[in-house]
């Protein structure tokens, strides 16, 4: 096939987090080009037209997506996934309104919560929260501090967990998001904070498009080390900061048999996240498990990083699938569900 793979618009002095979309398209033109494809790539802007034009240009029969913002924000995530609905050209990954969804946590957590899965009470910016987030403010409970539409731990430090008994009534903590909101120019919300283990499970379309989805082996979170105090979360420098002691100090494990009852529990539970979504080609879904031993969905990421070094490559990798192979069924899986104008099922 004659794909394009079209990923964010990036420069010398971005980030990390956003020179990282540079790793993932590497990783997969590499990976197209020995499955047999003809592959190109180009920076997505919000000259769409001027974006129509190259793939017209290309003749593009499908569109590799790696877009996880335009013009350095998240939220329009949704936006070239809508055009390419519009203009009828195929793409991986999940629909532009999955990915609209997905991409707010807010909105999220409410499909979520309404499906029956559990995910930890929270109050936005300008809602007073469901029963749980007051009764969990009301009781001195724990937060976290996020960001609605923002990925890869933007805007998340130490300082982000808020201690219990730290803040004191409704409108502290509204008056500490819309601090928040400016200082990173975005809203944020709080959710309640769960101490605990932390797992994340990636999500790939089955080779057999009637099989489904196929869980990837799950993934914790082992916090090595880490001094009383410091919170024990992915934050940004535990991201990319490859100089800080989160950093150096925070690995992947795969846990053996001990765990298989929570394991198989949260299978189930990333599959129902799937379906509830209506999630695409493939998907990662973050858990906090409680001292209980009880599983809640913290985050659904529909488009989670495939650069070599990240979870979803390392996931491949425990489950036996070559990472081109991988490759090949997310395109298989744009090539049967398509792209046309009505591909918002």
């Amino acid at each position: 096939m004659q794909i394009v793979l079209v990923h964010d618009s990036v420069g010398a002095v971005d980030a990390a987090d956003a020179q990282d979309v540079l790793v993932q398209a590497e990783a997969v033109t590499q990976a197209l080009h020995l499955l047999g494809h003809n592959c190109s790539s180009f920076a997505c802007t919000l000259n769409l037209e001027a974006t129509l034009a190259t793939l017209q240009e290309r003749r593009a029969e499908l569109v590799f997506n790696l877009v996880e913002s335009l013009a350095g924000q998240g939220r329009l995530i949704h936006l070239l996934p809508s055009c390419l609905e519009a203009w009828g050209i195929p793409y991986t990954g999940s629909s532009a309104t999955a990915l609209f969804l997905s991409s707010n946590k807010i909105l999220t957590k409410q499909r979520l919560q309404q499906a029956g899965v559990a995910t930890p009470p929270w109050i936005g910016l300008h809602e007073e929260g469901a029963a749980a987030a007051l009764a969990h403010l009301e009781l001195g409970g724990a937060w976290i501090i996020k960001s609605v539409w923002e990925h890869a731990s933007i805007g998340m430090a130490g300082d982000s967990v808020l201690k219990p008994h730290s803040i004191d009534g409704m409108a502290a903590l509204q008056a500490l998001l819309q601090k928040r909101s400016r200082m990173v120019a975005g809203p944020f919300f709080a959710e309640a904070f769960i101490d605990g283990r932390e797992f994340n499970l990636g999500l790939l379309a089955h080779a057999d498009a009637e099989a489904g989805v196929e869980v990837l082996p799950a993934a914790e979170i082992i916090f090595d080390q880490f001094p009383e105090g410091m919170p024990k979360i992915v934050d940004y420098a535990a991201k990319w900061d490859t100089d800080s002691f989160a950093y150096q100090h925070t690995c992947r494990h795969f846990p053996g048999n001990a765990d298989s009852a929570l394991i198989t529990r949260m299978e189930t539970i990333a599959r129902q996240c799937w379906q509830t979504l209506r999630l695409q080609g493939y998907a990662r879904v973050d858990f906090r498990v409680d001292a209980a031993g009880a599983p809640w969905v913290l985050e659904v990421n529909s488009n989670p990083c495939l650069a070599p070094d990240a979870g979803f490559a390392a996931a491949l990798a425990q489950a036996g699938i070559p990472f081109h192979r991988a490759v090949a069924r997310i395109v298989q899986a744009a090539r049967v569900e398509g792209a046309c104008t009505g591909r918002l099922c």
